[in-house]
């Protein structure tokens, strides 16, 4: 049985008929209270008889009569009183003045017709000083009443359970004056900003809707344990990533929790609200400034052009469905293997972009009959190709597969890519592929020195983009550490001297879009991944950002380095084998130059081996193929045992950048 309510708008009619009855009434009471008070205040409230009938009650319903006209015209019985602002009141202020001015020349002008006529005046006893102190009491009487609204609805109350919390608001430009409004007006109290904190002296020792400026950022801690403060709220939504890491250094031990509003354009758009506060995020300290991208060239390789994009369920290639759909392809090819991954992205882009034509196919891109049919089905004229296995110590320990799908599934695609004449075919590799210590990175560089080869200049276009790890990606360290946070700990640390790079999985599908356009055949692409974070750091500011202390509340344990992990990730974009291009954020890696038959017999044997010898049998033919595959090399480092770490996190200083590692 269905079941259908049709929603009738004569409810909201008689609600609004209802509230605009109350304005006007209550306006016209302010109105007539006004003139009294201005007669009043001219006799001094004395002498009733003298001019409460007359003049008062007489003038009285010309007055009402004008200024209900002009306040209406003027829209005022439609405003809200309980968020009446700035702006309303002076609007209040223009219609005192026009019905003051309407009242004056409606008097003078009834009052000579009245002696032409009659030879009588109309208005007997009526003092002109009522016209000024009436102006006045209905600009008093109308705007206090407001006033008296909103400040009935921002101080009366009721307190949230558990009471109030105590915060600081960092930063008291616009947007934190906007987001302390918006505390102020919530109907229930959830927050009690007890100041804000700026580094603009001229803003020290001055109050904001009652609330003082206490001082400069630095003195954060300080000022928050004077405070008892329990939450910092950031109100600077282009706060530098490194400003935000400080504070968060800064507050470490303090069970602060720090909370953001979500971007510019929101606070453009008036839509900071207090339920759009969020938490900071370590997004928010490792981020950078948007790529900045040459869209017009994108577009001009991308719209109207079909594109195909292998692992399109994944964290890297599902974003890079949603910035490919930005440039309106004339169809968004989908290959995952996967079914919930699938069917999870076209849901999304269903919704984000439902006017693109898209079709998912389920494939294993080891399989070359499913790929080619894919291929002649579709006719792509780009593919991106995200599809890997990536873990690296899963790798170590099913070489087989790593080979069968980060080889061999490459080798499919990038066959049928050229077989079908696909224009540009651009695979997403990493740095670990460089002076590669896994099998992981040793298999995708296998995977780069193939299509390197593959193509030439007058064919498809064959083009690799490197980058680190990226924020958030399914499997990394970041939801790992959310998930052992929430857990109560520990959090689990291979090495205090681990240190990775970083980049958004937006940012990184983004410039891999630019470098995927601008290339040609065989280029390696290396993407600006900024600096290398330690992951000992990373850990501390997760914890703190959670409003917890590292070593305390949270322990943070050492388990050793893992089978093929490195302690330093090599990736330069200004090193001596990367040469520059006209983007900033990208460099094109000096490869050299391989023996084609070389590498295409030793994948074949690789491949055909792959289920029937053990791992470290195809670690040593990999280790052929890429001689700069550091095989069962022995570990320089000492491996922590798994012990508590507040020793270490009391000697070891916070968010201290790692150097950048030279290539070993």
């Amino acid at each position: 049985m269905v079941f259908q309510f049709a929603s009738s708008p004569q409810p909201l009619r008689r609600l609004v008929r209802y509230r605009t009855i109350v304005s006007i009434t209550a306006h016209l009471t302010l109105f007539a209270a006004a003139l009294f008070g201005a007669f009043g205040l001219y006799y001094n409230f004395r002498s009733y008889q003298t001019w409460f009938w007359s003049p008062f009650l007489t003038i009285l319903p010309m007055v009402l009569a004008i200024k209900g006209i002009v306040f209406i015209w003027m829209g005022l019985h439609r405003g809200s009183w309980r968020y009446v602002g700035i702006r309303d009141l002076m609007t209040v202020l223009k219609a005192s003045y026009v019905s003051t001015l309407a009242f004056i020349i409606f008097f003078y002008v009834a009052a000579n017709v009245s002696m032409r006529i009659y030879n009588q005046p109309l208005f007997v006893g009526m003092p002109t000083s009522v016209f000024l102190l009436d102006f006045g009491l209905t600009i008093a009487f109308i705007s206090g009443a407001r006033i008296a609204v909103r400040l009935y609805h921002e101080e009366v109350r009721p307190t949230a359970a558990g009471g109030p919390i105590n915060c600081l608001i960092l930063g008291a430009g616009n947007t934190g004056e906007t987001m302390l409004r918006e505390i102020l007006r919530t109907n229930v109290e959830r927050f009690r900003v007890v100041g804000f904190l700026d580094d603009e002296t001229t803003r020290h020792n001055v109050r904001i809707h009652g609330v003082p400026v206490l001082g400069k950022i630095d003195d954060v801690r300080r000022i928050a344990e004077a405070q008892q403060v329990d939450e910092l709220l950031i109100a600077m939504p282009e706060f530098e990533h490194s400003r935000l890491r400080r504070v968060v250094e800064m507050c470490q031990g303090t069970n602060l929790r720090f909370r953001t509003i979500p971007a510019m354009a929101d606070v453009i758009g008036g839509k900071v609200t207090v339920s759009r506060i969020r938490n900071v995020d370590i997004n928010d300290l490792l981020g950078r400034s948007p790529a900045k991208l040459d869209e017009a060239d994108i577009s001009s390789k991308i719209a109207g052009q079909r594109v195909l994009i292998t692992g399109a369920g994944g964290s890297i290639g599902s974003e890079m469905c949603r910035q490919v759909a930005r440039f309106k392809p004339a169809r968004l090819v989908l290959v995952e293997l996967c079914e919930n991954n699938m069917f999870e992205i076209d849901r999304e882009l269903q919704k984000l972009a439902p006017d693109i034509p898209r079709v998912c196919h389920m494939a294993d891109i080891r399989d070359a009959e499913r790929v080619d049919s894919i291929f002649a089905m579709e006719k792509p004229a780009l593919v991106f190709h995200a599809a890997a296995h990536k873990h690296v110590p899963m790798m170590e320990i099913n070489v087989g597969e790593a080979v069968k799908n980060n080889i061999l599934g490459t080798r499919t695609v990038a066959d049928a890519a050229k077989r079908h004449g696909v224009s540009r075919f651009v695979m997403i590799s990493t740095d670990k592929a460089v002076n590669p210590t896994s099998v992981m990175g040793a298999t995708k560089r296998v995977a780069e020195m193939y299509i390197q080869q593959l193509g030439d200049a007058k064919g498809t276009h064959f083009i690799t983009v490197r980058f680190g790890n990226v924020l958030g990606s399914s499997g990394s360290v970041v939801p790992i550490f959310r998930k052992q946070i929430a857990a109560g700990g520990p959090v689990t640390v291979t090495d205090p001297r681990m240190t990775r790079y970083f980049m958004t999985i937006p940012e990184a599908s983004q410039l891999v879009l630019q470098a995927g356009v601008m290339g040609s055949h065989g280029d390696i692409f290396v993407l600006d991944m900024g600096e290398p974070v330690r992951i000992l750091d990373l850990a501390k500011e997760m914890i703190t950002l959670s409003g917890l202390r590292p070593g305390e509340d949270i322990e943070i344990t050492f388990s050793g380095v893992r089978p093929g992990e490195k302690l330093y990730e090599e990736l330069n974009i200004h090193g001596e084998d990367v040469r520059p291009t006209h983007h900033a954020q990208i460099g094109v890696w000096k490869n050299r130059p391989e023996d084609w038959a070389k590498v295409c017999r030793g994948i074949d044997d690789l491949i055909s081996h792959a289920d029937a010898r053990p791992g470290e049998e195809l670690k040593a033919k990999i280790k052929v193929l890429v001689p700069e595959y550091r095989l069962n090399e022995p570990s320089t480092i000492e491996v922590a045992p798994l012990a508590s770490s507040r020793g270490n996190l009391e000697s070891d200083g916070a968010l201290a950048r790692a150097p950048s590692a030279s290539p070993a």
